[in-house]
């Protein structure tokens, strides 16, 4: 209902009215009408705002955002059953306040029709309250999906896949957001066809956790990855096959070719890039920046080749300042003081454990290595000796 002074200026305006009426005055009375409705609407909100914030504690920010998405919520009551509810299943106040940072009107929910049912299917499924009050928190919108047509069907197809309740827990609990898509149409489809390719069931259950993403490409994308994969020489009965499949699926066609020019130019045949791409398809995935500059340092070396690179192009996804370079260095300077009593190649000391690699090379020899620590990248086993 309009306030007291509108009413009585639509009722001046109404008694005076006449065919020639002044159109000015007219426009000044919907002006005072639609500016004080407009300050009404305000005040309303922030009297919403100032609720949540001396009632429930909450933050400014928070409240603001939350009332000015339920500016249309006159009665605070509903606000308060949700918020009472949600603390009495275990939600902290931080946890809400996150849930409401991500969807406002979380609190203008039905609690008997949209929020318990939820709350029971997860907790039948094995989850803790405070495991429950986190994914919501991090997901509030997991809430408003639809029970029968997109929760439901999700969690029967994760359980499929990974074949437990606490399997299905684990993964929602650290990739709740796997509930936002259609299973049915995404992952479902991939796995049956990556299973039609020869792959598999536990090695697409040992993806699934790392490379979650990946299964939720449309299925029409996962079959163009296949083949561009099945191009480049991948074997679809070797264990790498998936790793393939992945790594191109990461990157577009252009960039692919991209990578291709450089690893020819570094003097990589035809065969030596299907190669490596069968043995380590991951490389392909290294950035180009990162792969000049690990040929740029090991080339200059007196007993590195590009042989040895195209041997062992691994050596692409090992760190260069943490990896390679402190390890060359130190061979380097053991075999200038003649502490190293038989030769040992590069090869093999990139791909030596870190523990091997101090226990073999750093620890009997911190005195000579000591007296050099001023190099930084010596310094890097130094530091944890």
């Amino acid at each position: 209902m309009a306030p007291p002074l509108i009413r009585s200026l639509i009722s001046l305006s109404l008694k005076k009215s006449s065919p020639f009426q002044n159109p000015i005055s007219c426009f000044s009375i919907s002006v005072v009408f639609f500016s004080a409705s407009a300050t009404q609407d305000s005040r309303s909100s922030f009297s919403l705002a100032d609720h949540l914030i001396q009632k429930h504690s909450f933050s400014p920010e928070i409240a603001v955002k939350t009332a000015s998405s339920l500016a249309f919520v006159k009665d605070p009551r509903k606000c308060d059953n949700v918020i009472s509810f949600l603390k009495e299943s275990g939600f902290s106040k931080s946890h809400i306040e996150e849930a409401l940072k991500r969807k406002p009107n979380l609190l203008n929910s039905n609690i008997e029709k949209t929020i318990k049912p939820k709350f029971k299917i997860f907790r039948d499924l094995g989850f803790s309250t405070t495991d429950f009050a986190d994914l919501i928190a991090a997901r509030p919108s997991v809430l408003s999906r639809s029970l029968d047509d997109r929760i439901v069907p999700s969690i029967l197809a994760l359980k499929r896949v990974l074949g437990s309740d606490a399997d299905v827990v684990k993964l929602l609990k650290t990739l709740s957001w796997f509930l936002e898509f259609d299973l049915q149409k995404t992952m479902m489809p991939n796995i049956e066809y990556l299973k039609s390719c020869g792959i598999s069931s536990s090695k697409i259950f040992s993806f699934l956790f790392p490379y979650s993403r990946f299964f939720l490409h449309k299925p029409e994308a996962i079959k163009q990855f296949v083949k561009r994969a099945d191009a480049m020489g991948a074997d679809r009965k070797s264990n790498m096959f998936l790793h393939a499949v992945r790594t191109l699926s990461s990157m577009s066609e252009a960039n692919l070719e991209q990578k291709l020019k450089l690893f020819r130019k570094l003097g990589f045949s035809e065969d030596d890039i299907k190669s490596t791409f069968r043995k380590t398809p991951q490389v392909f995935s290294v950035s180009e920046r990162k792969i000049k500059e690990i040929c740029d340092f090991l080339l200059i070396r007196k007993n590195v080749d590009v042989s040895l690179i195209i041997s062992q192009p691994l050596v692409f996804s090992y760190s260069l300042e943490h990896r390679l370079k402190p390890r060359l260095l130190v061979i380097e300077i053991l075999q200038s003081k003649n502490l190293l009593t038989r030769k040992v190649g590069p090869a093999t000391i990139f791909k030596m454990p870190e523990k091997m690699f101090r226990e073999k090379y750093v620890r009997p020899y911190l005195k000579e290595l000591e007296n050099v620590s001023s190099m930084d990248v010596v310094g890097v086993f130094l530091l944890n000796k």
